[in-house]
């Protein structure tokens, strides 16, 4: 009965079948570590970097896309969040590298860049390889955009998804990465690795046995990366500048009854009590703008937005309404320098633009950590040469979203940081090699 059940489980193994080709290709302006992850996603042929902001993803993914088209002869298409896409194409003229840059489906160069709202003028058929850049962005979007991502790529054959925060709180978005990437459906993750907590259908905990295979299965298809050392190279230049945190709270309307404000509990009186402060954190925004040096307010409401371009001088906004080639072209003249003070929401400009030439920044506290994250990583990154000051600004009321969004940066520090170590062992020193199987054990009652 042992023999058939071992045998019942070997057709249970999960087979890692790799789908790349040697690399033709690894440029001396990469960083060693950045050679090493380069050199793996090709030989992989579909994988997902899991790297800080910063560590070098656009020239990664550029280098990994020109070795399709040289291997191929057909063309790599690159999706990128709004605004990412003329800075695309400054990093390919940076390194040599030729990205055309389109919106209406229209092939100028091997590779191309686009944004991924504008991928339905695409066809899949067309391209050898697929870059999704900010991948973790997916979970943002719409559904119909969402399903037409994972729809594309399906039909590629090449595939690299990069990012610097998959969700370390959330192991579902590594299921989606590994769904997109083609290597295992969702919900086959979930039966292999997973067990659900109780009656609550949305929470899953690892299989007390299948944490060390988990991290190991995920390890054969993605790199996870804070820094340099991670992988076992040298943090060299790879080390932050100080960061600075300056907490700034204004006070809260006077309550109709007793004399001290209270913290605002329910969401819904949070939100009430954002709007009732509005223009009292809006002013003061406005007197922490220095008058030498660019300057980002990050703002989540469109009447911060409107009030904090009005009150800003030289201030100029980039909203939901405006139309996409606006947003790209007012984020495109942030970034050259040609506008030194920008408003605008983390949902709009959080993920992918590199705005090292700005170390001044304001941020109204939500409960959503990536978004803080997001909008801090902007500036506070890898190449930036100035010590980063962040000004959050809020009200005494809020107090209690304030906590949250600092508990909950925490608790995920600590558990990306658990990502890193759990899958260390399988990187460090190994970046080259491939894993070839995740094998099902034996129940301990039946030995």
């Amino acid at each position: 009965m042992l023999k058939e059940y071992h045998a019942f489980l070997k057709t249970k193994v999960w087979k890692n079948v790799l789908q790349g080709f040697e690399p033709s290709w690894v440029p001396d302006f990469l960083f060693d570590f950045e050679k090493s992850l380069v050199d793996w996603s090709i030989r992989t042929g579909r994988s997902a970097t899991f790297a800080d902001c910063g560590l070098g993803k656009t020239p990664m993914q550029l280098v990994w896309a020109q070795n399709v088209v040289e291997h191929t002869s057909g063309n790599v298409l690159i999706l990128a969040p709004l605004g990412v896409s003329a800075q695309t194409v400054r990093e390919g003229e940076k390194f040599g590298i030729k990205v055309g840059r389109s919106q209406t489906g229209v092939i100028e160069e091997k590779i191309t860049v686009t944004n991924y709202e504008r991928l339905g003028y695409w066809s899949p058929s067309d391209f050898a390889g697929v870059v999704c850049d900010e991948s973790s962005i997916l979970k943002n979007v719409d559904g119909k955009t969402r399903h037409l991502v994972t729809s594309f790529l399906r039909k590629i054959r090449y595939r690299w998804l990069g990012t610097a925060t998959p969700a370390p709180n959330d192991y579902m978005e590594l299921g989606t990465s590994a769904e997109a990437l083609g290597v295992m459906k969702y919900h086959q993750m979930l039966a292999m690795f997973f067990v659900n907590d109780g009656m609550d259908t949305s929470h899953w905990r690892l299989k007390g046995h299948a944490k060390r295979k988990f991290w190991y299965w995920v390890s054969t298809w993605a790199r996870a990366i804070r820094k340099p050392s991670d992988l076992g190279f040298d943090d060299g230049k790879f080390i932050l500048p100080p960061l600075r945190i300056m907490e700034h709270v204004v006070k809260s309307p006077a309550p109709k009854f007793g004399f001290m404000p209270v913290a605002a509990k329910t969401l819904e009186n949070q939100r009430k009590e954002r709007k009732r402060t509005i223009r009292e954190r809006c002013e003061l925004v406005a007197s922490l703008v220095p008058k030498d040096r660019p300057f980002v307010s990050w703002c989540q409401l469109n009447d911060e937005g409107d009030l904090l371009e009005e009150l800003i001088p030289g201030a100029v906004q980039v909203s939901g309404s405006d139309g996409v080639d606006v947003k790209e072209g007012r984020l495109n003249d942030f970034s050259l320098g040609n506008v030194q003070r920008l408003v605008t929401k983390p949902k709009i400009a959080g993920f992918g633009l590199n705005w090292q030439h700005c170390s001044d920044v304001s941020f109204f506290p939500t409960h959503s950590f990536e978004q803080w994250y997001q909008a801090v990583r902007r500036c506070w990154r890898f190449g930036q040469k100035r010590e980063v000051t962040v000004n959050t600004v809020s009200s005494e009321a809020e107090s209690l979203v304030l906590s949250n969004m600092k508990r909950k940066e925490m608790d995920s520090q600590g558990m990306y940081n658990g990502i890193i170590r759990d899958m260390r062992e399988f990187q460090i020193g190994n970046a080259g090699s491939h894993g070839d199987s995740v094998d099902m054990e034996l129940p301990r009652w039946l030995k």
